[in-house]
């Protein structure tokens, strides 16, 4: 069966990539290890061969735009980038089953507990904008085209070096430079990265729109438990809240460059899950348990 791969060097990709040895599988990408070198968010593709399914993982996240052209260059990867897929997929090789990589981050939601796929998309942040419109597209297209549309939209997703906040919470805590606020008793969903390769054959066949995570939602303090074991380090420093919320208050006045603000206490100090039952009963999926399985490297 053949499968056409966009993001395969990412993160993601990286993870995956060997879990899917059942497919014949065509990488799109910006490496010259990608099988087919082109920039989506410029380019439009020359593909010469019929893909069963397009599992779309290339996308641009993990970073806060401070200009108005590192705002566009959201919508340029993850919205035009995902137009010019589909437009070269029309030309000779429309899919069987397209599966699209989204976000928990169009709920916009910073708290809030078991959120589910019936939220509004409220999310109004470049990236989160970006993803909202690449979902709404894609649904046109893929209606169209009468193929089988999957948009899973995992939580923080746990693997070897991720990037993002985990990433931030390890690096934190590798360097003594990582405070715990108030025992970590907050909670967060958290998806293991190889469970999106056990998906793929699920999502194809069925379609839907679906969040994912683990069923157990780990506190801060779990997380940096199991990172702290890894790195053979002590755990972290937990500080009373009214402590760092004395900080924040100082970080308001000093601008983004501050380590945290109120904004980024609230965060960490919220819980923040999303609701996997959907996935798990129409799927019949069940996923790897994070603090069971979560190797940082």
């Amino acid at each position: 069966m053949n499968l056409l791969f966009t993001g395969a060097s990412g993160f993601l990709g990286n993870s995956i990539y060997p879990l899917l040895s059942s497919y014949q599988i065509t990488t799109i990408g910006l490496t010259d290890n990608d099988d087919i070198c082109a920039n989506l968010a410029k380019e439009i593709p020359v593909l010469d061969k019929q893909y069963n399914i397009v599992l779309h993982a290339a996308g641009k996240a993990h970073s806060i735009p401070k200009t108005e052209v590192e705002k566009k260059l959201f919508f340029d990867v993850n919205l035009q980038g995902t137009k010019n897929l589909c437009t070269a997929l029309e030309k000779n090789s429309i899919p069987k089953s397209f599966i699209f990589i989204s976000t928990v981050a169009v709920y916009g939601c910073d708290y809030g507990e078991n959120i589910t796929e019936e939220h509004p998309l409220n999310g109004d942040t470049p990236y989160a904008l970006s993803k909202i419109q690449a979902e709404e597209y894609l649904q046109e297209w893929c209606a169209k085209h009468h193929v089988v549309l999957s948009i899973i939209r995992p939580s923080l997703i746990a693997g070897p070096n991720p990037p993002g906040n985990l990433g931030a919470m390890i690096s934190g805590i590798k360097r003594n430079r990582y405070l715990s606020i108030a025992g970590g008793k907050a909670k967060k969903s958290v998806l293991m990265v190889q469970d999106i390769a056990n998906l793929i054959p699920l999502l194809a066949e069925k379609g839907g729109i679906y969040n994912v995570c683990d069923n157990h939602y780990p506190t801060f303090r779990e997380l940096e438990t199991v990172i702290c074991k890894q790195l053979n380090k002590r755990m972290p420093l937990s500080i009373p809240y009214w402590i760092a919320k004395s900080m924040a208050l100082v970080g308001d006045c000093l601008g983004n460059k501050a380590p945290i603000n109120s904004l980024k206490l609230k965060k960490i100090t919220e819980s923040l899950t999303f609701s996997n039952e959907k996935a798990r009963r129409e799927l019949g999926w069940e996923p790897i348990e994070v603090l069971r399985a979560f190797k940082i490297v």
